[in-house]
């Protein structure tokens, strides 16, 4: 069983860029939440929500290779249930069901941050939507490419929003997120691409570099202080 084209001599800088990516994520969440309590945008709330989705999406991942990679005692256990019955697929069943939600919270925090601009919600088009990303979940398992497709176009659309923000309000901290988001898409590329492991190798960097970004742009906003009004960069006091 192969479901991850992480090459040996990457799994622990692998598991190690999950857990970072994870923290900022996480960081990013946090300090939208608190740019909510201060300024009541829903918009930084949602936001942060969407990239808490993917924090918990990565942390999925981190526990499902944990177990994949390495010799735990929950391996061990796995190991001997596995000889006393023989039941080989349910370790299979497991690791589907840890990348499946990996996948699924990945794509949903996606999708919410495609949301945000729009101002009213239609029930068709939120149960499409959920309907849409789980059908994609699911289907990924087998066809892994269509997971980091669906990823991509999300994406896509999210870059096209916020770059039209950026054009109201000329904002350097809208401008680095679209770079973080450009460069997240980017990544998604090369992992179609995976089934060459090296690929996925670099596609991981990518996706860090886009994440390092991320955590770049906290601390822009942390030093300036209430400059800066949330992550759409509206300007105060003449400063972007």
């Amino acid at each position: 069983m192969k479901i991850v084209f992480t090459p040996d001599w990457f799994l622990s800088p692998d598991v190690i860029i999950e857990v970072f990516s994870f923290v900022i994520l996480f960081l990013f969440f946090i300090f939208s939440y608190k740019n909510y309590k201060l300024n009541k945008n829903k918009n930084s709330l949602y936001l942060g929500i969407g990239f808490l989705l993917i924090a918990l999406a990565e942390l999925a991942t981190i526990l499902t290779k944990l177990i994949l990679y390495y010799d735990t005692s929950f391996t061990q256990t796995v190991g001997q249930i596995i000889v006393t019955y023989q039941a080989v697929q349910s370790v299979d069943i497991f690791y589907y069901v840890g990348f499946f939600w990996h996948k699924l919270l990945t794509l949903a925090g996606f999708f919410m941050i495609y949301r945000l601009p729009f101002k009213k919600t239609f029930a068709g088009d939120f149960i499409f939507g959920v309907y849409f990303l789980l059908i994609s979940a699911l289907f990924s398992v087998g066809f892994y490419y269509l997971f980091h497709l669906t990823a991509l176009i999300l994406l896509i659309l999210i870059i096209g929003n916020y770059y039209e923000v950026y054009k109201k309000n000329k904002s350097d901290n809208t401008k680095l997120l679209i770079s973080a988001l450009s460069l997240l898409a980017f990544s998604q590329v090369i992992f179609i691409l995976s089934k060459f492991v090296v690929f996925y190798a670099i596609a991981q960097v990518i996706q860090l570099v886009s994440y390092i970004l991320l955590l770049v742009l906290i601390i822009r906003i942390l030093q300036h202080g209430k400059s800066y009004k949330g992550f759409l960069g509206k300007k105060k006091n003449g400063k972007k």
